[in-house]
């Protein structure tokens, strides 16, 4: 495997010197956009590969200096250039737009009052706003794969638009276009299968089974370390499930055992700010969203668990959870496979009209009511077209995966970036922190990595002298105090946003997660809340659930009263439970971070998190 990981890891990148300069002034009546080539720069060639420039582009001219209409942007002489395949083998690419280097007086003009039209083989992909691509260095204008002997022609028009006003005379853009290719990439489901500590168990037809203790298919995707649990045969696709419990929530009403309907099934698949579906990055690009999930009611013994007949409970879904029958022959019936990540977690089998399977932090596989609270591991289907980029499927350097192993996102808003991914933040011991959402527009919520702790011990705290958090009451006081002067130092807390609303809810046994943050199951408005700069996760929230084993780790409390005399806590086994006020559990602070953060180094992961600070 070495060889080939080696292979695997070799990314060619082609700079190529189109210098697109726009510029604006008071005292000129056009803006003007010019290709400026030299020399052997008009065609560069990586192996069979080529980027030709046409040097007969001439620029385009724009009626004036305060923007243009779509239409005559789109109407502009564009620029033009063709990408070319003179290999046999196909080659994945991406192009991209980057800033290029301006004049020490110049001004940069933001890119909100810039719209593009990229015409790729005499398909239009209409005006288009340059933010909507990404931010500098990731604005991506196309990608794919192009066949040997294959050519891509493109055109390229760049204006300002007449549909945001503003002051940007005499500023400027400058930018040049970077393509990225890779001729080593291997399908996911390809490098799994190849590899031998997988333990790859071919015996059922329907789902080829990565089996064993430590297998190497860890797999780092939209801010979370998964497992690659099964390979269709019929499609290659690869089944995964999150390493660790994301959340905790009820599964269904009392005695309502049925996927199909329930609050996990809701949750899992809610493409709202607050969603794990609508989290995921690009999930249509990566996962297949029409997949079959077996929700057979089955009270077999572990180890005896058969394949459900086509007859079973078939739901579809593009999010799910794990069966038992799959939990089973991940190791052979075994409690100590690599499934077991020593926490409690809902499975998708039913036990009986009342009861659903979960499995706990031993291994074991229990049963107990759907309106209880347990840990949830979400598990998606990944396509077969899904390409490894980098990585050796170890804890330590999981697969990344071709469009989500972003580099260089130094000067990147925070605000764009994907929930679970990792930042550095806060003082010695407590500084990792995770993305939590952006449920204000704009800003980036995250939360403490872990509990908080002083001199390498959980710190714990009385939640107060009733449920109802604020930011006068026991640990609210703590948070909006002692937290900002000695966890967060001044450089931290400068960009944290000033007054976040916390939403502070019921949800009791066999209720609704959305009723922690909304009056009703339609979210149709809010429910009780107060307003802090720090507060806490609410129960049912990304990011709210247990990342480590049992016994590595603390319980904390959350927002969300059970009633008028408990609190919702969720327990270093990673199942939730409702606890009188008074008592003393860990602290995971939660914080609303300003839309003008930025990225300065780092990669999101555990081992390399973002390093961030405020624009100027």
């Amino acid at each position: 495997m070495g060889e080939t990981n080696n292979k695997k890891k070799k990314v060619i990148t082609i700079v190529i010197s189109i210098i697109i300069i726009l510029v604006l002034a008071l005292a000129i009546t056009y803006a003007y956009f010019s290709t400026q080539l030299s020399g052997t720069d008009q065609i560069v060639k990586v192996g069979e590969l080529e980027l030709v420039l046409d040097e007969t582009s001439e620029g385009i001219s724009l009626d004036n200096a305060i923007g243009i209409s779509d239409s005559k942007g789109m109407s502009s002489t564009p620029s033009t250039f063709e990408l070319r395949n003179n290999g046999n083998k196909a080659v994945d690419y991406t192009i991209y737009l980057d800033d290029n280097t301006i004049g020490e007086t110049d001004t940069r003009i933001d890119d909100k009052y810039l719209k593009y039209n990229l015409n790729k083989n005499g398909t239009d992909s209409g005006a288009t706003l340059l933010t909507s691509i990404g931010t500098n260095p990731n604005r991506i204008l196309d990608s794919g794969t192009i066949e040997g002997g294959g050519t891509n022609t493109y055109s390229l028009n760049l204006w300002i638009t007449d549909e945001v006003d503003g002051n940007y005379s005499g500023q400027v853009f400058s930018g040049k276009l970077r393509v990225e290719v890779s001729q080593e990439k291997q399908k996911l489901a390809e490098v799994l299968l190849a590899d031998s500590s997988n333990n790859i168990n071919t015996d059922d037809p329907e789902q080829t089974f990565i089996t064993g203790e430590n297998p190497n298919n860890y797999i780092w995707y939209s801010g979370k370390l998964w497992r690659a649990v099964s390979i269709d045969p019929s499609d290659n696709s690869v089944k995964l499930v999150t390493q660790w419990d994301i959340s905790a929530i009820p599964y269904n009403a009392s005695s309502n055992t049925a996927f199909a309907g329930s609050y996990m099934e809701e949750w899992l698949n809610d493409t709202t700010v607050d969603g794990f579906l609508g989290n995921l990055r690009d999930y249509e690009n990566f996962i297949v969203t029409d997949a079959t999930w077996d929700a057979t009611l089955d009270a077999t013994s572990l180890g005896s668990i058969t394949r459900p007949s086509n007859s079973g409970t078939i739901v579809t879904d593009a999010v799910g959870l794990l069966n038992m029958y799959e939990y089973q022959s991940s190791n052979n019936g075994e409690t100590n496979g690599y499934l077991n990540n020593g926490l409690w977690w809902w499975t998708l089998t039913p036990y009986s009209t009342s009861n659903v399977r979960y499995v706990n932090n031993s291994g074991y596989a229990y049963s107990d009511s759907s309106s209880y609270t347990y840990g949830v591991r979400p598990s998606i289907n990944l396509k077969s077209s899904v390409k490894i980029v980098d990585g050796d499927g170890t804890i330590d350097n999981p697969y990344r995966l071709n469009g989500d192993n972003d580099t260089n996102l130094s000067g990147t808003l925070l605000s764009s970036r994907y929930s679970g991914e990792y930042i550095r933040f806060g003082n010695d011991e407590n500084n990792l922190y995770r993305i939590v959402s952006h449920e204000t527009k704009g800003l980036t919520k995250i939360t403490s990595a872990e509990p908080l702790k002083s001199s390498g011990t959980f710190i714990t705290s009385a939640f107060g002298s009733n449920t109802s958090f604020s930011s006068s009451n026991t640990i609210g006081a703590f948070l909006n105090g002692d937290y900002l002067t000695n966890y967060v130092d001044s450089s931290y807390s400068s960009m944290i946003e000033d007054n976040t609303t916390w939403y502070l809810g019921t949800v009791v046994s066999g209720t609704s997660y959305k009723l922690a943050k909304y009056t009703d199951t339609n979210m149709s408005g809010y429910a009780k809340s107060t307003n802090a700069k720090v507060g806490l996760l609410r129960l049912g929230e990304l990011m709210s659930g247990q990342f480590d084993r049992y016994g590595n780790n603390t319980s904390y409390w959350t927002l969300t009263p059970y009633s008028t005399s408990y609190v919702r806590d969720v327990g270093d086994n990673g199942r939730a439970y409702n606890n009188t006020s008074t008592n003393a559990y860990g602290v995971r602070p939660s914080i609303n971070l300003k839309s003008n953060v930025v990225i300065t180094g780092g990669l999101g992961t555990k081992e390399q998190p973002f390093e961030i600070a405020l624009a100027s």
